[in-house]
């Protein structure tokens, strides 16, 4: 036969199927072995398995064999009977409750990898404690009335040598009053095998009295059936043993006793014998004698069961599933039926299966007939395990344990423990042979309504899933998940916990976000709810950036998490804190070395906008392209060279940004940076110092709404020379959590110079080398508005302070667009504005700053003996006027070098930028005509229209630029414009005469106004014509180049209104509107059918990005709405049509029909424009008659290449109106 020792069900049932010993000990015998902390079967048991008895055995048939492996089970009378439902839910839950308590130390220890567990064997990763659970279940079905093996083949009456009259007290032991009910009912056999046992306990006295007695037992029982044992044997000192073979039975000693602590070798060798002896020279002898008996019994009752069966097998017919009615005493001990399955059970226990199987076989038949399920399911229970201990058909063994599992259930009640104890032996018998999917199909079979019983079984078929080919991850982590719920019902939360945690290794990694937000907020709950905070945080924090989750979830778990956070009373520092987000994509460092920045929105100006501006005025630029650093080599070491650099007591400014991935506010504190400070021991008179008062770190506070993304403004100030290195960023969350995130310097995109970019050293953009303090310029434009109108005209001043004890001298400064900002003379900073710009005050510095303007174009600068000291700032006046309407970028980078030779840096640049929004004023153009009285004579019209929507405006005066044009109203302004005011929308046109007198004349000016008291303006005074001056430039015409054209310059003022609300900036005092280059085209000789005329179109990229523009010109107007993006772009020569930056519909000019043109150049063009670049375009158009063309025919496409904008990444603007007028030949 084959050993089965090796499969976990045949060791169940090597464990569970075998032949019971009932003892009745008298009250003095169970005090003798008390004094252990046993009882006498307890004493007993740890010796009733044998791995080795070698007994020869025979049975029905003539060929013996030896049986190895043997196990007797000892009950006490008084538990021969049916557990107790009660008591058995009770121990279930004490074995479930133990196994908690067992296993509390790996409740904290992190889940093993579910491809460690997938690959693992069985018993290493699966709870040990099942194997107990399971066997209760089984045991809980004992000594069922319609099975065998539980019914006693032998009794042990038990007498104490102390006993008085022992013989009598043996005689008594088996009155049938004191016998187990079972026996009394006729269930079980009475008849059984006797055995008398003296037990003499040493520690009484000498074994004398005992030995008279076992004499008087013999003589009264026979020699053969009478044994005496002694125990107690230790009298002087108490046996303590490593190995203790009654520790499983600790739970019933009193708390510190020493189990079997009376016992020597001696009485345990002699136990031992004697259960041996029991065992090979009664019991089974007695069993093999009645299974001899049984089977002739059957043997020769076959041919009548045989006859039985034809003949029930025709009355019968039909009523098989009728439910079982017959009486319990139907089948008692001595009826056929139960012989039969005595003999069958007896043959199984003695490993005689085939006999076994033949007596089933028969009995499965008859109580089929009979409709005695119960029994039937019995029998076909013990038939499956036959066929699996055979080893033979797989296939009869699972249709077997599948039968008796349906019959069980069929039954109801009575049969539901029958069914649990069936599925576990047919789960085992099925995981043997690999199927590990149908074992965890069977566990939620019998997982049942209870829900302790159900999440033990349902833990179970986990594990079946996560064993079987290939391994079924999900529903392994679905069933954890539900054994883990009804472990929380029973308030088992331990086990819940432990499910739980297993199911997270499913989980984790996966986009099954709702679920692991489930298990981790569950698991953090339970660990608080029994103490273990620190646990319970780990968790809690899983579940901080639950984005995927409503409203309401995250409102709960944020709840949670903080309650669980104060209980805990503790500070925790978490790294990468999952709340706030960090996004370190957003990371800028900004330290500022010779190159120092007024505020923010200078520091995003991208290098090569500033490189362009400061060429002409850093000496390093424009000689031999080095850096500042190679100029000042001999002051540094050369490792140090290519290092980043900073200066002390200056800020070293961070951006970087947070999100709240949540939809509920959240609040963050103290964020600030991360630092470490070491001293730089290759710089002279340094000393190492990890001092953390060496640097200043900012801390501000930020509340994030929901899902907004907030960038954080942080600052570190070292205070001496050293390293500084930028670690990380550190906030909190509540006084209890904090929250870093550490940097990693690759990671890190840091603002460094061209001339770094190409250094052949990779320099550790997290670290910078502290130099020594540094004079740094402090500057800023007083009163620069952010919103202005065209043409608004001021007076401001620079501000420049130094706050270092060390002087600066040699000023320079460039500013990006002079048609919008120049420097003034100082001296205007005491006069008064804009009366200083009236004719009738004698200004004896009026082209000062003309003058001053011309001695350069690019770069001004400062008086040779300005210098700036400490707490003595220093005023530059001014004159700004808004050029051309849109949003413009105003770049201004001062150049000054600092007195102290002896510092690392030798000069240092201070870089400004302003951002202003130009709104549309008037819209100015001019006609000029040649008049027909007199060839030096012309007739101009000038078209005004007021664009704004809320501003009046008063028109000054008109002049002409230069002396050689006289220009004189041809109509009083009383007549053209009686009111005197321009309102919203209103337009404007007028006729002037415009006479060249080739000589120097007064009369350049016109007055516009109805007021006539108020002065006229000088328009050859500074700043009117310095920005006249630039506007000539903007246009790259001089009058030498074109004779025949004339300048306009148009003064304006701007009145209140009482609509205006409080947020539209307040309007300045004037507005100067410039026309330059004003020419007409004569047409020589219309004989030729036609005429070209040459123009210019000039293009300015004010952004600072590359820009890639086309222009398409069509002879007609383009159709469609012309819509487009006009964010960044506004017409050089003309103003817009509107007072605002948005997208607005051109409205075309109505024109009196005229002869057609044509476009003769390239109908498309495509240039790509640097940051802060302009070009020209060349055109041509052809006219075939004269007249006045509108030449807006034409559209402009733009796209930034590398902005990150959508809004301002690319759009298409229409052209202005641009009016050509051609005369015929006079």
């Amino acid at each position: 036969m084959a050993d089965p020792v090796y499969f976990a069900l045949r060791k169940m049932i090597l464990d569970e199927i075998t032949p019971v010993v009932m003892v009745l000990p008298t009250p003095l015998v169970e005090e003798g072995c008390q004094k252990n902390g046993l009882s006498f079967v307890q004493m007993l048991s740890p010796f009733c398995a044998f791995n080795n008895i070698d007994v020869p055995v025979r049975t029905a048939s003539d060929q013996p064999y030896r049986l190895q492996k043997f196990k007797l089970r000892m009950f006490n009378g008084s538990d021969i009977r049916q557990p107790n439902m009660e008591v058995t839910k009770e121990r279930l839950e004490q074995v479930i409750a133990d196994a908690g308590n067992r296993e509390d130390s790996d409740l904290y220890l992190d889940p093993s990898h579910i491809e460690t567990i997938s690959t693992s064997s069985e018993p290493e990763f699966v709870p040990t404690w099942f194997q107990f659970f399971n066997k209760e279940l089984v045991r809980s079905v004992s000594f069922s009335d319609h099975e065998a093996f539980d019914h006693p083949v032998a009794c042990l009456l038990v007498v104490s040598s102390s006993d008085e009259d022992p013989i009598n007290k043996f005689v008594d032991l088996f009155n049938a009053n004191q016998l187990p009910p079972l026996l009394n009912d006729g269930a079980m056999d009475s008849n059984i095998p006797k055995y008398y046992i003296l037990v003499h306990d040493n520690q009484n006295g000498s074994p004398d009295r005992a030995t008279k007695i076992l004499v008087e037992m013999r003589n009264t029982f026979g020699s053969n059936d009478c044994r005496l044992l002694c125990i107690n044997s230790s009298q002087d000192q108490l046996v303590d043993r490593e190995l203790n073979p009654w520790d499983p039975y600790g739970s019933n000693a009193s708390h510190g006793q020493n189990l079997g602590c009376l016992l020597n070798q001696e009485d345990m060798d002699e136990l031992k014998d004697f259960v041996r002896d029991l065992s090979s020279k009664d019991i089974i002898p007695n069993m093999e004698q009645r299974i001899r008996v049984l089977n002739q019994q059957v043997v020769s009752a076959t041919r009548k069961g045989f006859r039985n069966q034809i003949k029930n097998l025709w009355w019968r017919k039909g009523k098989e599933d009728t439910p079982e009615v017959q009486s319990v005493n139907m089948y008692t001990f001595n009826s056929i039926e139960s012989q039969i399955r005595v003999l069958g059970d007896y043959a199984f226990m003695l490993r005689d299966y085939e006999l076994a199987l033949s007596n089933y076989r028969l009995l499965s038949t008859d109580y089929k007939l009979d409709k005695a399920w119960k029994r039937y399911a019995g029998v076909q229970e013990m038939m499956g395990l036959t066929y699996f201990m055979l080893n033979q058909s797989k296939k009869d063994a699972e249709y077997c344990m599948e039968n008796a599992f349906s019959t069980y259930l069929r039954i109801g009640t009575s049969g539901k423990g029958n069914a649990t104890r069936c599925g576990l032996w047919w789960v085992e018998m099925l995981k043997t042979s690999g199927q590990y999917k149908d074992a965890a199909s069977v566990y939620f079979r019998i997982s049942g309504d209870e829900p302790l019983h159900s999440a033990v079984m349902l833990e179970q078929a986990s594990y079946c899933y996560l064993l079987a080919k290939p391994p079924m991850l999900r529903k392994y982590g679905f069933h954890l998940i539900l054994s883990g719920d009804l472990y929380k019902k029973c308030d088992k939360i331990k086990h819940a916990i432990r499910a739980y945690r297993n199911a997270l290794s499913v989980f984790k990694g996966t986009t099954w976000s709702h679920i692991h937000d489930h298990v981790h907020f569950q698991i953090g709950k339970w660990y608080a709810f029994l103490g273990r905070f620190d646990v319970a945080m780990k968790h809690m924090l899983e579940i901080l950036a639950c984005s995927h989750q409503s409203k309401t979830m995250q409102e709960l778990f944020m709840r949670e998490f903080f309650q669980i956070l104060q209980k805990t009373g503790k500070t925790y520092n978490v790294s990468r804190l999952q709340l706030p987000i960090v996004n370190i994509s957003s990371l800028n460092i900004v330290s500022e070395d010779h190159r120092t920045y007024a505020s923010p929105a200078a520091v995003s100006v991208k290098e090569s906008v500033w490189q362009s501006l400061e060429e002409e005025m850093v000496p390093s630029l424009t000689n031999a392209k080095t850096t500042w650093l190679d100029l000042q080599s001999k002051l540094l070491p050369n490792k140090l060279k290519q290092s980043n650099v900073c200066v002390a007591g200056e800020a070293l400014k961070v951006e970087i940004s947070f999100r709240n991935p949540l939809q509920i506010s959240v609040p963050v504190y103290n964020v600030t940076l991360m630092c470490e400070y070491s001293a730089n021991e290759t710089l002279p008179g340094m000393e190492s110092s990890s001092d953390t008062s060496l640097f200043t770190s900012s801390e501000v506070n930020i509340t994030l709404a929901g899902g907004e993304t907030t960038v954080a403004q942080l600052s570190v100030i070292p205070r001496k020379e050293g390293i500084l290195r930028v670690t990380g960023v550190r906030w909190k969350l509540s006084d209890s959590m904090v929250g870093f995130y550490t940097f990693d310097a690759d990671l890190i995109k840091k603002r460094i110079s061209k001339q770094k970019r190409k250094a052949k050293h990779d320099t550790n953009k997290l670290e910078f080398l502290v130099i020594k303090s540094l004079p740094r310029l402090e500057g800023v434009v007083n009163n620069l508005p952010r919103t202005v109108y065209a043409g608004n005209l001021h007076r401001l001043s620079l501000e420049l302070r130094n706050s270092s004890e060390i002087s600066v001298k040699n000023l320079k400064m460039k500013i990006s667009d002079p048609r919008f900002l120049n420097v003034g003379n100082p001296e205007v900073l005491n006069v008064n504005f804009p009366s200083c710009l009236e004719k009738k005050n004698s200004w004896p510095h009026k082209d000062a700053d003309l003058e001053t303007t011309k001695q350069s174009e690019t770069v001004f600068h400062f008086p040779k003996d300005t210098i700036i000291h400490k707490e003595t700032p220093f005023f530059l006046p001014l004159w700004f006027r808004a050029a051309t309407p849109g949003n413009m970028s105003l770049y201004l980078t001062i150049y000054y070098e600092i007195e102290d030779k002896s510092t690392a840096m030798r000069y240092r640049i201070l870089r400004a930028h302003h951002m202003l929004e130009v709104l549309p004023s008037l819209d100015v153009s001019f006609i000029v005509n040649p008049s027909s009285s007199s060839l030096q004579e012309y007739v101009v019209r000038m078209d005004v229209i007021n664009r704004t929507s809320l501003r009046n405006f008063k028109l000054h005066q008109l002049s002409s630029v230069g002396n050689e044009w006289q220009i004189s109203l041809i109509e009083s302004i009383n007549h053209i414009f009686p009111s005197g005011n321009l309102v919203p929308g209103q337009a404007l046109s007028c006729f002037l005469k415009l006479t060249n007198v080739k000589k120097t004349v007064t009369k350049t000016d016109v007055w516009l106004d109805k007021d006539s008291s108020e002065a006229i303006f000088d328009i050859q005074r500074a700043p009117l014509i310095n920005f006249h001056h630039y506007e000539q430039l903007h246009q790259k015409t001089s009058h030498q180049e074109n004779p025949s054209t004339v300048d306009f310059m148009l003064i304006s003022r701007m009145e209140e209104s009482e609509n205006v609300p409080s947020d539209v900036p307040t309007p300045p005092q004037i507005f100067s509107h410039h026309a330059c280059h004003c020419r007409q085209v004569n047409h020589c000789n219309f004989s030729d059918s036609f005429c070209e005329t040459k123009l210019k179109m000039t293009i300015h990229n004010s952004s600072c990005f590359i820009a890639s523009v086309r222009i398409n010109t069509f002879d007609s107007p383009p159709g469609g709405s012309p819509s487009g993006n006009k964010v960044g772009w506004h017409d050089m020569s003309t103003p817009p049509m509107d007072d605002t930056t948005e997208t607005s519909t051109r409205k075309h000019v109505s024109l009196e029909s005229v002869p057609p043109f044509i476009w003769s150049g390239s109908s498309t063009t495509r240039v790509k424009l640097e940051p802060n670049s302009t070009t020209e375009i060349s055109l041509l158009v052809t006219t075939f008659a004269p007249g006045t063309y509108d030449l807006s025919n034409y559209t402009l496409n733009w796209n930034l290449l590398d902005s990150n904008d959508s809004r301002e990444k690319e759009g298409m603007c229409y052209g202005r109106p641009f009016y050509l007028t051609i005369l015929s030949e006079q």
